[in-house]
Order: structure tokens, then sequence, then C-alpha cells
């Protein structure tokens, strides 16, 4: 049988068991990624125009990477590509393949070149567009600009793994992005003679991780039954559906990109440039951790699978495996976001709080950490659902979503910076709410009945065990802390033991409670034995 083909439902167990594997290895990768934050803010700490002219500078061809390349491409890569190897067409589907690389390459190649041209001007609608801090500003969004054409590419090697249920060197991948990055700045900051020239390491350094990322999967291209050539197919319908497609996907994973970039405008214009940019960003960096090791390994996995059973006409199993992929991010986030919120001290204390990173500082980004926290579980439902319409090839409706979620983050923005720093990443989390409420209302009056009520059944299990660890974590973590200290062993002994508790508690109160997502893990265990 090909390997492209899939059962019509996804199984619990195997979704259970793949997302396993997703998350190890994406978790790997966001451990070092912490790592990697770790030894940046030794060096650069949060608080200083330097770093938080990095942060901006950064963020800029962030942005421009998510709507022309990486996620929002592969996002429509993928259900073209899936659907033409479920027809039989292999030939053609790597013919696209091709000609979308090649397309991409002369492409985003100028669009790089124009926004190193524009870059002065974008930088001084931040408020660096002068004087020294403008200078270094302008010139580290110019070195970082190129990702934007490596991850176009990258996108598309990405969407071919996944298209044949390759999910763990994708996930690998930024392992080593990380380590180069790790490396170049262990390395070379000690070596600068200035603080602009440590920031101009930073940033060759994430280039070189990039081009490492990029190229790192490419050998395992050649285990698939296509490969890629030179072509520029440009004429062949299914390259222009993928454009087609693109284009709102583009806007619709661009524009969360979009409300980050304006909480940055009002955090570096509004409350302060000097700390509050690089503040959320140590936060969300955190942040991100349970939510690229679960929410993005439980919506991978399960894409491509959504896109055959869409590309079959399948909506019983499509509900069905919607449904269990929204039941497995409240399983594995609810908990996140409860420890997330009560240990946002501790956590940011024992990561950051050394070097050039101080008392006020902790005080700044634990608060940032704990309102983002609220979003947590939200934000890997808007993620699941997304990827439900693209799957369908009706994208438009999470870009209008997305539009209404820009325009309310806004209004947001716009009435809480007033409470400091931690302002910004509360009006995102409620923003993330109301657009997981929009995204289930489009999603319910197209296939009616998905499985709502089991979800909301399980979700509520979930929060109730996860109220559990939060007492138990806490009330840990507060004992020992007052017994051991601030030393850096004593954090890293009472924030253990306040995880390990927590974490049991909250494992033995889903068996009490017969949480069924329970079971599908423990089912692990079972299915690993007759391979071992």
């Amino acid at each position: 049988m090909s390997e492209v083909q899939a059962p019509p439902a996804f199984p619990a167990r195997r979704l259970a068991w793949s997302t396993a594997i997703f998350s190890a290895a994406t978790g790997l990768s966001r451990v070092l990624g912490l790592v990697r934050e770790i030894v940046a803010r030794r060096f650069f700490g949060v608080e200083g125009a330097g770093i938080n002219a990095f942060t901006v500078a950064f963020q800029v061809p962030n942005l421009v990477r998510a709507l022309v390349a990486d996620a929002a491409l592969s996002s429509a890569f993928v259900p073209v590509f899936s659907e033409l190897l479920e027809k039989g067409e292999r030939a053609r589907a790597w013919r696209v393949a091709s000609s979308l690389i090649w397309i991409l390459l002369l492409g985003l190649s100028a669009v790089t070149a124009l926004f190193m041209l524009a870059a002065p001007w974008i930088m001084s609608l931040f408020g660096y567009g002068s004087g020294e801090t403008g200078d270094l500003a302008t010139t580290l969004s110019r070195i970082l600009f190129p990702i934007v054409v490596l991850l176009g590419v990258f996108g598309i090697v990405v969407g071919i793994l996944n298209s044949y249920d390759h999910f763990t060197i994708p996930a690998l991948t930024p392992v080593f992005w990380n380590v180069a990055i790790i490396i170049g700045l262990v390395i070379g900051v000690p070596r600068a003679d200035s603080a602009e020239a440590e920031l101009y390491v930073y940033a060759g350094a994430i280039v070189v991780g990039t081009v490492i990322q990029l190229l790192l999967p490419l050998p395992w291209l050649r285990g698939l039954d296509g490969r890629l050539r030179l072509a520029i197919d440009w004429r062949d319908p299914a390259v222009k559906r993928v454009f087609v497609l693109m284009l709102p996907v583009a806007l619709g994973l661009g524009l969360i990109n979009v409300n980050a970039l304006i909480g940055t405008f009002f955090a570096a214009r509004y409350i302060d440039r000097t700390i509050a940019p690089s503040a959320i960003d140590a936060a969300f960096r955190i942040y991100m951790l349970p939510q690229g090791m679960f929410s993005v390994a439980v919506a991978t996995v399960l894409f491509p699978a959504l896109a055959r059973l869409a590309a079959r006409a399948d909506d019983d199993g499509f509900r069905r495996t919607v449904g269990m992929g929204l039941r497995q991010i409240a399983f594995l986030l609810i908990p996140a976001s409860v420890v997330s919120a009560v240990l946002a001290e501790p956590i940011v204390r024992l990561l950051y709080e050394r070097g050039e990173f101080g008392p006020h500082e902790t005080d700044v980004v634990a608060a940032a950490l704990a309102a983002f926290s609220l979003g947590l579980v939200f934000n890997g439902a808007m993620l699941m659902l997304n990827r439900a319409f693209f799957s369908l090839q009706a994208p438009w409706l999470p870009t209008w979503v997305a539009l209404g979620n820009l325009v309310l983050n806004t209004v947001l923005f716009a009435a809480f910076y007033r409470l400091g720093t931690w302002g910004i990443p509360l009006a995102i989390s409620l923003a993330n709410v109301a657009g997981t409420g929009a995204l289930l209302y489009l999603l319910r009056r197209r296939f009616g009945r998905i499985e709502g009520a089991e979800t909301a059944r399980s979700a509520l299990l979930v929060t109730i065990a996860s109220a559990v660890l939060g007492i138990v974590a806490f009330a840990v973590w507060w004992v020992l802390d007052d017994a051991l200290g601030r030393s850096f062993a004593g954090q890293l002994v009472s924030l253990s033991a306040a995880l390990a508790a927590g974490g049991a508690a909250y494992l033995f109160s889903c068996r009490l409670l017969g949480v069924r997502e329970l079971k599908a893990l423990l089912s692990l265990r079972a299915r690993s034995r007759p391979a071992g």
C-alpha cells in the first residue's frame, strides 16, 4: 500500500503516538530555544536601546516570512500536493513542487531586496529612525531579511515531507538552528569589540542557522517516490491554486504576526522602548515552549490526514479528527497554562535572572508570561481550527476571523497598554478567546455537530484536574523556596519538585475523572512493547 494512504479516521492511539514523537523532537528544539534565549539574555538582558532595537529589527522580517514563506506557504501547499498524491498524479505533484521552489527563489529574492532598501523608513515607524540606534536597527534588519528567501524554500520541503507523513526530521531542524545560534553567541559575542558588533554577531548567527535548517532535511527527499528538478511550470493549474490558496492563508497567518508587531509598536512607542519590547519577547519565548511542543505537534500531525479526509469528502472522519485534535490540545495546554500562570516568577527567575538580567526584569517578564498564559489553550485551538479550514481549501473564513482579531487586538492594545508591559500580552490572550469562538462557530455552521459537547466535557474535566495541579505545584514551590532560598540550585530543586508534584497530581486527577485523552496517552506503552 502506498505510504500516502491513510485510514478513514485517525485513531486516537495513533494521534497520541505521532504527537508524542513529534512533541519530543519539537520539545528538544524548544528547550534549546530556551537555552538560546538564556544565553542571549545573559549577554544582552532585556533593558537597553540595543537589544530592543534588535527585537524590532527581527520582528519585521519575521512578519514578511509569515506572510510569504514558511508556515503560510506550507499550509497552502500541503492540501494541493496531498490531493495530487491521493489521485495518483505523483509526477505532476513533484513537478508542481519543483516549480514552486524556483518561483519562490526568484520572487522572494526580489521582495527581500525591496525591504532591505526600505529598512530605514520601516525602522523609523518604531522610533528607530535616526541616530546610532536607528542605524543599528536598520543594519540589523538588512542582515536578517535574507532568512525570508531561505524559509520560503524550507516551507516547500517541509510540506513535501509532511505530505508523506514524515514529521520528525522537519521537527528536528530547529534543533540545529538553535545550536548554531548558541555557538555563534558563545564564541562570537565575547570576541566582539563593541555592543553593536555583539548584536551583529547575533544576527549573523541567525542567518547561518537558517541556512543549516534548510539544508538538513534535503537528504530525506531522496527516499520518496519523486525528485525535485529545475522546472518553472507556472501555467499548471495546481501551481496557480497554491498561490490562490496562499493569499488568504498568508493573510490569516500573517495577521497573527501583524498583531504581534502592532503590540511591539505600542510597547515601544507608549510604554518603554528600553525594556517593554524585549521583555514581551522574552516572555513569549517561554510561552511558545508548550505551544510548540503540543498544539503545533497535534495540528501538524493531523493536517495531512485532514487534507486527505477532505479530498475524500469524508465528513464524519473529518469531524472526528478535528474534535480529537481539540481535545488533545486542551488536555496538554490547559495544565501548561496553569503552570505558566502560577509559577511565572520562579520560571522566569530560574531561566533568565543572571548577568544583565536582574530582579526588576524578572518581575516585568513574569507578569507578561502570566498574561500570555491566559490565552495559551485558545491559541492552540485556533491553530488546529485554522488547519482544518486550510485542509478544506477554504482559507478565507479563518482569514476574515484573523482580520477581525487584528481589529479587536488593536482596540485592546490601545485600552490595555496603560496597564504596563503585561497589558500587551493580556490583549493578545483575550483576542485569542474571541478568535477561537468565531472559528468554532464557522466550522459548526459548515459541518453541523462537531463533537462540541464531548469536547466541552473533556475540557471541563481537564480544567478541574489543572486546578488541582496549580494548587499542589504552588504549595510545593512556596514551601521549598522558603526553605532552600534563591540560589540556582535551590531554585532548580524547588521548581522541579513543584512541577513533578503538580504533574503527578494532574495525571492522578485525570485518572479519577476518567479523562479519555489520558487513556490514549497511557496506551502508548502498550503500543511500544512489540517494537521493543
